[in-house]
This record gives C-alpha cells, structure tokens and sequence, in this order.
C-alpha cells in the first residue's frame, strides 16, 4: 500500500524541484494518502459496530402465557391477567423463557396475595404492576445472576 502511495506522489511531484525536496514531497503525499486509506476504510467498521450495538438493544417481550388466574383476597374472587416482560436483548429474552415457569409461580403468589379492592383502581394496579416488577427482577436475579427484565405490562387485567 504504501508503495503505491510512493508512485502516486512520483506523478505529483513537479520534475523542476530538487531531488530532497522531492523525497519530502513524496513522503508527505504518501503519508497523506495513507492516512485517508486508513480513515475511510475504518469508519465503515465504526458504523457496523455502532450498528450491532443498536441492535443488541432491541426491545423483545416475552409473553407468560397462559393467562394467570388466581383467587384474591377481599373485595373480589378472582383475578385474571396476561403479562409480558420487556427486555432489551436476545440473551436476556432467552433467559426470561427458561426461567418462565418459576416467573409465572411467582406472579401467580403475588396475586394471590392481593386485596381486590386495591386492584380495581388504577393507583392499585400500578402500584402492583411496579411491585410485579421487582418480585420478576429478584427472581431473575437469583437464577440467572442478571437485573432483568427492564420492565412489565399488563395486556389484559381483569378483577372480578
């Protein structure tokens, strides 16, 4: 390469300078050129490590399924919902579903522990869903050694 930025440089140099200021030219050129290579060929790879970057942060829900039907305590019989668990890469979403039926165990004890009346307002539900929240992070914390998932949603709540 750098060979080439030598030739290159030879057919800039005006023929009617002498010959040291010839070979300072040459190597300014050369080196020039080289630092241009360089540059344009290194932030295609900048782009393509930004890029894999972003898409490691990719959102991906993992839905428990089925829906988790529990007895409650006061104020109603039973409860219903769907729940999904947001994460925000591939290995994380493929801990949360190894990790799915001690996940929904945990969501299944926490609802059972729920008083109906709480649950039928909104400051209730999302004071559960953030309660939620933190029980399905200590879990995953304690099976996978990871604080995920970064956060929960209910698709379908209802309180009977």
């Amino acid at each position: 390469m750098f060979k080439f930025a030598l030739e290159v440089a030879d057919n800039l140099c005006v023929p009617h300078f002498s010959m040291d200021k010839v070979r300072a030219m040459r190597r300014s050129i050369a080196i020039s050129l080289l630092t241009l290579v360089t540059a344009l060929t290194t932030v295609p790879l900048c782009s393509a490590a930004e890029e894999e970057e972003e898409a490691a942060k990719t959102p991906h829900y993992f839905e428990l399924k089925p829906s988790i039907v529990a007895n409650m305590q006061k104020g109603a019989q039973y409860i219903r919902c769907d729940v999904q668990l947001l994460t925000m890469n591939a290995p994380d979403h493929e801990a949360v579903g190894r990790h799915a039926p001690a996940l929904r165990h945990e969501m299944f004890l926490l609802l059972s522990d729920q008083e109906g009346t709480q649950l039928k307002e909104t400051k209730g539900k999302e004071k559960f869903r953030k309660d939620a929240l933190s029980a399905m992070k200590k879990v995953m914390q304690k099976l996978s050694g990871r604080d995920m998932p970064e956060d929960l949603y209910f698709t379908s709540f209802y309180v009977q």
